[in-house]
């Protein structure tokens, strides 16, 4: 029997992107830039983290944003569903400090991503990535150990990854990322999408 193991993107696929949920509740349109917007991580969390220090906002602001954030609608189920067939882990660019509510909506799935550094009055000072091209280095990790992935993304972070793996899937992504990889094919619905990765296994 193959070992089959389902990497995850997070934000765009089982929950809204917090940038954008925190952009939209302090009216700062400038921080709904993603990864969908910007390819080179290191440069878009700068770029935040000034801002976030220009208008004096901070990781405490972040988080009572993030406590309010639902998973959406058939994440959960979608979730458990494939967990019925397969292991999944989830493989973001987000930080420990920011998914820990997401996670216990989510019903606490396995979880890799990266730290915050803030001091205590909740200034974000700078990050820590867990290892650089995270998504897409794990993926390789786990290949070397004997696992086959499929993966599945939305935004130019996950390519490498989705890329790289057995089957791989675009969901709920740009126009512009779907033109420009017709190799991957795309879905918008769970259901299409649990589909389809039965199918890969």
């Amino acid at each position: 029997m193959d070992m089959n193991i389902v990497c995850l993107d997070l934000e765009g696929i089982l929950v809204p992107e917090i940038w954008i949920a925190f952009a939209d509740t302090v009216g700062i349109p400038a921080l709904r830039r993603t990864t969908r917007d910007e390819p080179d991580y290191d440069k878009l969390m700068k770029y935040r983290i000034d801002i976030l220090r220009e208008h004096r906002l901070g990781l405490f602001e972040i988080q009572d944003t993030i406590a309010k954030i639902d998973p959406f609608p058939g994440a959960r189920e979608f979730l458990e569903a494939l967990k019925e067939e397969t292991q999944v882990i989830i493989l973001s660019d987000t930080f420990t400090q920011f998914a820990h509510p997401l996670m216990k909506k989510l019903g606490f799935p396995t979880l890799f991503c990266n730290t915050l550094e803030a001091d205590e009055k909740g200034v974000i000072t700078g990050f820590r990535m867990r290892v650089q091209n995270s998504k897409y280095t794990t993926v390789k990790a786990l290949q070397s150990i004997g696992f086959q992935t499929i993966a599945v993304g939305d935004s130019h972070n996950d390519l490498a990854m989705i890329e790289a793996g057995k089957a791989g899937f675009l969901f709920r992504s740009t126009d512009q990322i779907k033109a420009a990889h017709p190799e991957l094919p795309a879905y918008e619905e769970f259901d299409d999408l649990l589909e389809a990765i039965r199918n890969a296994l």
